[in-house]
């Protein structure tokens, strides 16, 4: 029962049972907000401030994160030029021909990058271009039909004798064993709706055909003839001028991810082979003038030096984010502009 009465006596505290002297009561706490002690009352404090420790243990993770990754960039490209040198200064003969082993390797290095994260990593085939690895499959098989049978295109050094064969020859594997995954083992994550350049007036997934067949008519007619031998220079120029533009599906399909982020092994697949297209152009621009024909004309070798400047130019924009997710350790995100989308 409430004592209605007890404000009257001076006691300002509420009394609740018994109302008499022997009653069971309960009297409401009082609090201090001093900051000394009061007896027998709880001294007042703030609660604790768990945003801010959640805060600061989402950024130790972030940074955690980032740090691991940018270690493991570091780590997979140290572990390739340390390679690179191992064959340069023990058997290349550190001769300047060296170069073309060198790309090679790159193109090696990006598919071994590409099957690690379709079959052992993310055992996917989302962001792939299935296009621009049928082009490579061309490529690959059209240059060891050439450097098996003849050695005009050989590298001079040491590495011309058995490495190079093998190098293009781990390649066509690479690139035969990612076709699998994204048509076979990973075809259900292949994202063929993005894979959609040049589907115009062919069949689906044939759009690749609008670059394969124009290289190869340019090849037949436009050809050194170091080899002596009219299919094998056709097969080794053809090569050339394809894989100047078999990255474009890849690139092409970059521009329709959705908000333009591009998983950091794919990115890393396409710089490699950039990486190996911009070592063999350094060789190239000084050794172009033995790329004639039969009249001696140097117009196969001028053919060759625009066809892989033409690929560096439609890696520029690609090199530029790529490096800055690289140093920031951030996803990769290319800016969604008209670019190659427009153009089919």
């Amino acid at each position: 029962m409430y004592n209605r009465h007890a404000g009257q006596h001076g006691d300002p505290t509420p009394v609740y049972g018994g109302g008499g002297g022997g009653g069971m009561g309960y009297s409401a706490p009082s609090y201090s907000y001093s900051s000394g002690p009061s007896s027998g009352a709880p001294a007042y404090s703030p609660p604790p401030q768990y945003n801010m420790d959640f805060d600061n243990d989402d950024k130790t993770m972030k940074t955690s994160n980032s740090s691991k990754t940018l270690n493991n960039n570091i780590i997979m490209w140290a572990c390739f030029f340390t390679v690179s040198m191992f064959v340069f200064f023990l058997m290349s003969g550190k001769d300047f021909s060296f170069l073309m082993t060198y790309g090679s390797m790159s193109r090696t290095f990006g598919f071994g990058i590409l099957n690690f994260k379709m079959h052992f990593g993310g055992k996917k085939a989302a962001g792939v271009s299935l296009k621009t690895l049928q082009l490579y499959v061309i490529v690959f098989a059209m240059r060891l039909s050439s450097i098996i049978r003849h050695e005009g295109y050989l590298p001079y050094d040491k590495t011309g004798d058995w490495l190079y064969h093998l190098i293009e020859f781990l390649s066509l594997g690479f690139s035969i064993s990612a076709v699998y995954g994204c048509t076979v083992r990973f075809g259900r994550s292949y994202q063929s709706s993005q894979d959609s350049f040049g589907e115009m007036n062919v069949p689906p997934g044939c759009g690749a055909l609008f670059l394969a067949v124009p290289t190869l008519l340019l090849a037949m007619f436009i050809h050194p003839t170091l080899n002596k031998d009219w299919l094998s220079d056709v097969a080794w120029t053809y090569a050339m001028y394809l894989e100047s533009v078999a990255l474009v599906p890849q690139l092409f399909m970059f521009q329709k991810a959705v908000g333009g982020i591009v998983e950091m092994l794919t990115a890393h697949f396409v710089f490699a082979l950039g990486l190996g297209r911009a070592l063999e152009f350094i060789f190239w621009f000084h050794s172009y003038q033995e790329l004639v024909n039969n009249s001696g004309s140097a117009s196969p070798g001028y053919i060759a030096l625009f066809s892989q400047i033409i690929q560096a130019l439609l890696l520029i924009d690609f090199y530029w984010y790529y490096f800055k997710a690289v140093k920031n350790s951030t996803p990769m995100v290319l800016p969604q502009h008209g670019g190659l989308s427009n153009l089919v």
